[in-house]
């Protein structure tokens, strides 16, 4: 069988190729940047994306199976083109002679749905429309519960941060959780399903308010908590007080907090008469393991990997931000310390590890771009050692990662233009810089007035970086 994967850098989709590389499948992934993945994976990478017919069509040829895990939710107009990039993939898999799209999009009736919702509805209406010509599997999930997961992250640092919680009256909506390995269950052997035509299956766990969950969250914590719900809450102060306590920018809370409005709980059976040999784990076991992951470092993937794709400038400028007008270099000379060490060094940058001095100066800025609806400092990072292409870095996110030479980081915070921070070794020297590109007047008047920040900050980052490099290299 012969699979192509889409979305293999996002939230399900790295963790469902990591179980198709263990079925015996011919797999082939198709990325926007294939040096977001792993070059010891051992299989086929198509480059392209499915707003760009002519690099689906490449990869979709030979296909037996295609899995389609994508959606523009960060986007504006992410409706548009969710119907847009569907109905591309129909197109070029019926051309190319596809026998079956697996589709993953999320519970819940198109009469009461909320904008979220009814476009991932619609995706899988799209996809399905052509039963006489492809076979679809639809597989819709609510809540999903794993390390990682926004749903997860959402209702863990809310549970974990408030003793005492004034909720929307969402809060006592149902919904129907599952756990993330389950779902990647579901969706592997949706592949070798024995229907014609098409087949839409929900999935879920036992039925539980958003209530229960985190009274549930708080119970495998070990802690007590308090939920009083009040109707006056509306979705703009639920969006911010999410954005405010959670990784989750205002953008993604906002399009979730409407979603919570609506139940979301399976409609059939499908899931026990064709999955029948799937038993999904119960809500708080699904947290209790999640939890642990977390504590073992053993976070696989997250919501915010890969997020975003970008707008159209920036990329045009991928990974070549010296087109960017104003920057701030600072070089050093390594001065005997390995290479190998300095990299590793400066690659243990945000989280836990903070920015290398002045880390009450990123906290204030983390603050204030929560407070504007970025993302903040509050997303930390999946791996306190290791980083990849596409992942987020506290406001930040991994553009560019080449082993023992260089990261470029592209900065997700609210800020009047395009920003990029890189770090690079030249031989015997790491330089360090930071380049803007500014949108408008406003633009350069915000770089100016916080150069000297800059100053201090970048001067006292590069060298605080050698200094912990040094200490580890005598460590040796």
């Amino acid at each position: 069988m012969k699979v192509l994967l889409t979305g293999a850098n996002g939230y399900i989709g790295r963790r469902l190729k990591q179980t198709l590389l263990n079925e015996a499948v011919s797999l082939r992934l198709l990325v926007r940047n294939p040096k977001s993945l792993d070059p010891d994976l051992g299989v086929e990478v198509a480059k392209g994306d499915t707003f760009d017919p002519d690099s689906l069509e490449r990869a979709l040829e030979g296909i037996d199976v295609a899995y389609y895990l994508i959606h523009s939710l960060q986007h504006k107009n992410y409706k548009e083109l969710d119907r847009q990039s569907a109905q591309n993939f129909l197109d070029a898999a019926i051309k190319k002679g596809v026998k079956r799209i697996i589709y993953l999009g999320g519970l819940g009736l198109k009469e009461h749905a909320s904008e979220h919702l009814l476009s991932r509805i619609e995706t899988g209406e799209i996809l399905s429309s052509k039963p006489d010509q492809i076979e679809t599997v639809w597989i819709r999930a609510g809540v999903i519960i794993g390390s990682g997961s926004s749903s997860f992250e959402i209702i863990r640092h809310l549970t974990e941060k408030l003793p005492v919680m004034v909720t929307p009256k969402w809060v006592k909506t149902l919904a129907q959780p599952i756990g993330v390995d389950d779902v990647i269950t579901y969706l592997n052997a949706s592949k070798d399903l024995s229907i014609k035509g098409n087949l839409v299956v929900d999935i879920g766990s036992e039925k539980m308010t958003y209530k229960e969950m985190m009274l549930g969250c708080a119970t495998a914590l070990g802690l007590r908590r308090w939920i009083f719900p009040l109707p006056v809450l509306t979705i703009n102060l639920s969006s911010y007080w999410l954005n405010f306590f959670t990784p989750v920018p205002y953008t993604v809370a906002r399009s979730l907090i409407e979603g919570l409005s609506s139940e979301v709980v399976i409609q059939n059976d499908h899931a026990e008469q064709y999955f029948p040999q799937i038993h999904p784990i119960g809500f708080e076991a699904a947290v209790r393991k999640s939890i642990q992951e977390m504590e073992e470092n053993q976070v696989f993937s997250r919501w915010s990997d890969a997020g975003g794709g970008g707008d159209r400038w920036e990329r045009q400028h991928k990974g070549d931000p010296a087109s960017a007008v104003l920057m701030d270099r600072q070089s050093i000379k390594l001065g005997g310390i390995p290479k190998e060490t300095v990299y590793r060094t400066f690659c243990s940058i945000g989280g836990k590890e903070g920015w290398f001095g002045y880390d009450w100066l990123w906290e204030i800025r983390g603050w204030m771009d929560k407070m504007i609806g970025g993302a903040g400092l509050n997303r930390g990072r999946r791996d306190s050692i290791h980083l990849r292409v596409g992942e987020s870095v506290d406001f930040w996110r991994v553009e560019d990662l080449s082993k023992n030479e260089r990261l470029l980081l592209y900065a997700q915070m609210k800020v009047p233009g395009k920003a990029w921070l890189e770090f690079k070794i030249k031989e015997d020297e790491l330089v360090q810089t930071a380049y803007f590109y500014p949108r408008g007047l406003w633009g350069r008047i915000y770089w100016y007035l916080l150069t000297p920040v800059h100053y201090l900050v970048f001067k006292n980052m590069i060298q605080s970086i050698l200094k912990k490099a040094d200490t580890m290299n005598k460590q040796k």
